[in-house]
């Protein structure tokens, strides 16, 4: 659960250090105070897009900062050990944004991306914001929450993947048994082919090709060149390095006779002559033997033309060429083999369709069964709401097309009576503002807390929304946090009294500059803050004293 969260230069924010623990926490405050911002620094740090117009004016950079207690949150501490960024048990998160609209983030003190931080914080926090009902609106997303609701995770991603393959076979079932389009293939598979059998070389015999190629078109230089370095080294003429070498040994003999210590490096110079002398005889022959070709030579510069042809062809090198060489025979073979092919596959893709119809038709059964007890629970929670004889229906319709399917076999309606005796119909066809609050709220209560999510957000969720009704939402706030860490930011009182902790956000000015302060409040504080949320400007004793009662009686509940 979420143990404590810091901002620093954050909107109108200087700095604050918020401490939280288990239950329901409700965060209040007059208009404008920023209620919000708390919602905003976790947003933030769950990897959303940062904004410099968040950094407090005059400021350089914001800086945002939780720590979260995973003893319960075995899935998030499994992710940082993948990661190698856990540490004991504990988890912080950091992020820094700077003015110019760049942001850094930390994990436990290592550097982060912002994909971690969302793939982190998912198995963290869930936070709804005030307009998330009108997702609600989207069958997608109805048919999304009717399986998170059901928790058939494993059969969803069954379907799935049989689905992903049935239409992989599928696609490679009409690559090869495309009728007239194949034997068009074919027949341009025959003559890229013929080309590159006759012309592409593996690689290593096209070095040798090369090499070749470029030893005949330098070969006069070569003899003439060799030839000179044979006359440099044992030539006539009066500087060959034989000769010298001769003389040089003839003077160091001489005084070897007078100093013996003389007489390895004598021996070296005989080494050095025979050396020569072997290097001259090996370049003579060289000059002798080399290859004037131009007929061959000819060969392979047309060789190597055709494969500078084909290599700007097919847009590869052409050491490359014998590779796509291989794959084209590959292709050539499987097409030319269809007729067996296509028979092997056809009998794969018939299992596969059997196995996706038994997968798929246990995940209609689920769904089924899921969307009776989800709408009972929330036709019940809309009567509690102020909804009384509200229905809400899920109707399951079966897809248009017999194909597997990655979502399965159906789709899904939601389907509502606001009023007795009226016929459900589309929720994005009947609801009014307040009635699709409610209504959201109501599948909110009945779904959440059914994932191992540690911390719930929840941003004024309860607007457009008073009186009993109000004080029902807030009992249905405060049972949920009984099972998991709720915050929640409210304008209603009814609401903030079922609060098992209470935060008063207030802002305060001297002219010149405005601050947010965040702080939490005791008992006595809390009575003075529902007072003013019941009673505005003025507050009277009377004012005080309902508030004391109104908190009295949520308290008095677990």
């Amino acid at each position: 659960m979420l143990t404590s969260l810091y901002v620093r230069h954050f909107a109108v924010v200087e700095a604050a250090e918020v401490s939280f623990g288990p239950g329901l926490t409700v965060v209040s405050g007059e208009t404008g105070a920023g209620k919000s911002l708390l919602v905003d620094a976790l947003m933030l740090l769950t990897g959303a897009r940062a904004d410099s117009t968040m950094i407090r004016a005059g400021s350089d950079r914001a800086e945002l900062a939780a720590e979260f207690d995973l003893t319960e949150l075995s899935d998030a501490q499994a992710w940082l050990r993948r990661e190698e960024l856990d540490e004991d048990g504990s988890c912080q998160l950091r992020r820094v944004l700077r003015a110019e609209g760049s942001s850094r983030a930390w994990i436990n003190g290592r550097p982060a991306t912002t994909r971690q931080l969302g793939e982190l914080t998912s198995l963290l926090v869930e936070i709804h914001g005030q307009h998330e009902h009108q997702a609600l609106l989207s069958r997608p997303h109805q048919l999304a929450l009717l399986d998170a609701y059901a928790g058939h995770d494993e059969l969803l991603a069954q379907v799935r993947r049989q689905s992903e393959q049935w239409r992989e076979l599928n696609q490679r079932m009409r690559k090869l048994s495309g009728g007239e389009d194949r034997e068009l293939r074919l027949e341009l598979l025959r003559h890229e082919l013929a080309e590159l059998e006759q012309w592409a070389l593996p690689p290593a015999e096209l070095a040798e090709l090369e090499a070749n190629h470029k030893r005949l078109a330098n070969a006069d230089r070569l003899a003439e060149g060799s030839a000179g370095v044979v006359d440099l080294l044992d030539g006539e003429g009066e500087f060959a390095l034989r000769r010298a070498l001769g003389r040089a040994h003839a003077e160091l003999g001489k005084l070897a006779t007078l100093d013996d210590r003389l007489t390895p490096w004598l021996e070296l110079l005989d080494n050095a002559g025979i050396q020569l002398g072997e290097a001259a005889d090996g370049l003579g022959r060289y000059a002798q033997d080399v290859d004037l070709d131009p007929a061959g030579y000819a060969a392979l510069d047309q060789q190597l033309s055709h494969l500078h042809a084909l290599s700007r062809r097919h847009r590869l090198p052409p050491e490359a060429l014998h590779e796509k060489l291989l794959a084209l025979r590959a292709e050539h073979a499987e097409l030319e083999g269809a007729g067996d092919a296509l028979e092997q596959l056809g009998s794969q893709l018939q299992r596969l369709r059997q196995d996706y119809a038994r997968t798929a038709e246990l995940l209609s059964q689920s769904r089924s069964a899921a969307a009776t007890r989800l709408g009972e629970e929330v036709s019940g929670l809309m009567g509690e709401l102020g909804m009384a004889g509200g229905v809400l229906r899920i109707e399951l319709a079966p897809t248009s097309t017999d194909e597997p399917d990655a979502q399965g076999r159906e789709r899904c309606e939601l389907l509502v009576s606001a009023n007795p005796g009226q016929p459900p119909r589309p929720l994005r066809k009947v609801a009014s503002g307040g009635e699709l609050a409610r209504i959201s709220l109501a599948i909110e209560v009945a779904t959440l807390g059914k994932d191992s999510i540690g911390s719930m957000i929840f941003d004024e969720v309860d607007s457009g929304i008073g009186g009993a009704v109000a004080e029902v939402v807030g009992q249905k706030l405060r049972a949920l946090g009984t099972r998991r860490q709720v915050l929640c930011v409210t304008h209603l009182p009814q609401v903030a009294a079922q609060g098992h902790a209470h935060l008063r956000v207030s802002k305060q000015s001297d002219g010149d500059t405005t601050r947010t302060r965040i702080e939490p409040l005791d008992a006595a504080g809390r009575r003075d803050e529902l007072a003013r949320m019941l009673g505005g400007v003025e507050i009277t004793r009377e004012t005080r004293a309902h508030a004391k009662q109104m908190l009295d009686r949520a308290q008095a509940t677990p």
